[in-house]
């Protein structure tokens, strides 16, 4: 069974330049300076080098070997807290998968890679959760028939620069292609190769330099955490930061597994997966039902969690592996210790990712993440706490650093969620502005300055709202609103 849904994610402050413009196009020249100028005096290369510096390694340049421009930094470590290790390598990190990213000659300007492929020799169990966009991009359409059939693949290719999507038969065509290439530079069979695909939608894949690149890719692949690095770069657009995450968790009994991934996205983000691909590997032995459940839970608690401004995109794409190369039994009982501590792990990287994606949305100067309490249920606190963190005119207050909280309980209070007004609580950061369904007087000015602080160290503002006295919970994630989105998304292509 292949399961359905799709993600919101969170913007970045800066106005970003897209790799995906049209040949013999570039972005206005004035917004390309903004951007660098926003860079230099908002983050500058401290920060640059502190994300390197915080996630173990050192800047990846061009190099003869590895054909192209690796030189974007990685997102900051988001995993939330729990009995695991955060850990260097990201899909590499799990026992059993190798890695690499290169320029193949697919974005339409400049020579930042745009290819990478992930592989497992033995073949790995797979899972996948894919945009319900009933325009959902060719890959979408191959992955998902290549997983009905299956329950193992040995290997994902990933193209950044042409979404293939809505592209006719000629896009399915192209990713038969695709897989066929992988499929011979590897030694492996065509049905053993998942695909994703990111860019303008309505361009095919450049075809001819895919299929070129494909040998030289293949015969790169490493096991270390550089090469992963490479692949999370390859996979970016309009990202200003490549995202992965690794951990190591113990199952009990000296059992140790490993998970790691790497995602993109930036805009075209919201529930049931928007712009939005990754790929999370794992070194555990699972039975294929059991892991797809898990994957599938994991995605709806993160993924299917953020959003940015709203937009399902046709390609979103989550795919999960499984090697089966750690010592121990295969994992068969969801019920089981083992199980429940692996669904834990697993959920965690994938929050991870989520996040990152979130906190690098397009134009954005925060993350945004907001906690709903007391509700009926867990699926009814989602609901409310993604109400929220989409609202155009909460991203806008944040962004215009106003505590006007009147805009979360109004989001909350259309979310379709029913529940007695005189219960609400809301709390922004550590300001309580409303109790027990009545307003509290409150210091407008701290409550600004908070909104404030978090902006100008690009950190994360928090709303908390409860509805009553259930015992569902959630969290949700976004990213405020800001003039550079829409001068970003404006002339994408022009």
């Amino acid at each position: 069974m292949v399961s359905q849904a799709l993600v919101p994610v969170m913007s970045v402050p800066l106005a970003r330049a897209s790799p995906c413009h049209s040949k013999g196009t570039q972005p206005p020249v004035a917004f390309r300076a903004a951007f660098l100028g926003r860079l230099a005096a908002a983050r500058g290369q401290a920060l640059r080098r502190a994300l390197h510096q915080r996630r173990g390694y050192t800047l990846v340049t061009q190099s003869a070997a590895v054909p192209g421009d690796f030189s974007i930094p990685p997102a900051p470590i988001l995993i939330p807290s729990g009995p695991w290790k955060e850990i260097d390598g990201c899909v590499c990190a799990p026992k059993g998968f190798k890695a690499q990213g290169m320029f193949g000659g697919l974005r339409a300007k400049g020579e930042k890679a745009d290819l990478a492929l992930i592989t497992c020799e033995t073949g790995a169990v797979a899972a996948g959760v894919f945009t319900l966009n009933v325009m959902c991009a060719a890959p979408v359409t191959y992955c998902k028939e290549i997983l009905a059939k299956s329950d193992t693949v040995k290997a994902v290719l990933v193209n950044a620069g042409q979404a293939n999507a809505a592209t006719g038969s000629q896009g399915y065509q192209d990713c038969l292609d695709s897989a066929a290439a992988v499929a011979q530079a590897l030694g492996i069979s065509p049905e053993e190769v998942l695909l994703e695909s990111t860019g303008v939608i309505g361009r095919r894949i450049k075809m001819q330099e895919l299929l070129a690149a494909v040998p030289k890719l293949a015969s790169l692949l490493g096991e270390g955490a550089e090469d992963a690095h490479r692949a999370a770069v390859a996979i970016t657009t309009t990202d200003l930061v490549s995202k992965s995450a690794a951990l190591e968790v113990d199952l009990g009994g000296g059992r140790t597994v490993r998970l790691g991934g790497i995602a993109k996205g930036s805009g075209m983000i919201h529930p049931n997966m928007a712009t939005m691909l990754a790929v999370l590997t794992c070194d555990a032995s699972v039975e294929p039902s059991l892991w797809r459940a898990m994957f599938r839970r994991g995605a709806a608690a993160s993924f299917n969690q953020i959003t940015v401004d709203g937009d399902t995109s046709t390609n979103d794409t989550v795919i999960g592996l499984a090697s089966g190369h750690a010592d121990g039994a295969v994992i068969s009982d969801p019920a089981s210790p083992e199980a429940q501590k692996l669904e834990a792990a697993l959920t965690a990287v994938l929050q991870g990712m989520a996040k990152a994606i979130a906190w690098d949305g397009e134009g954005a100067t925060v993350l945004v993440e907001v906690e709903c309490t007391g509700a009926p249920d867990d699926a009814a606190a989602g609901t409310v706490a993604k109400s929220i963190a989409g609202s155009s005119l909460v991203k806008s207050a944040i962004f215009g650093h106003d505590p006007n909280w009147g805009r979360i309980a109004a989001a909350a209070g259309y979310s379709g969620v029913q529940y007695n007004q005189a219960d609400m609580r809301v709390v922004l950061g550590d300001t309580v502005l409303m109790d027990k369904g009545q307003p509290l007087p409150f210091d407008a000015a701290a409550a600004s300055a908070y909104l404030k602080g978090q902006a100008a160290k690009h950190g994360t503002v928090n709303i908390g709202v409860s509805i009553g006295s259930g015992q569902g919970r959630a969290l949700a994630w976004g990213c405020d609103l800001s003039y550079d989105y829409v001068k970003i998304n404006a002339e994408y292509t022009t």
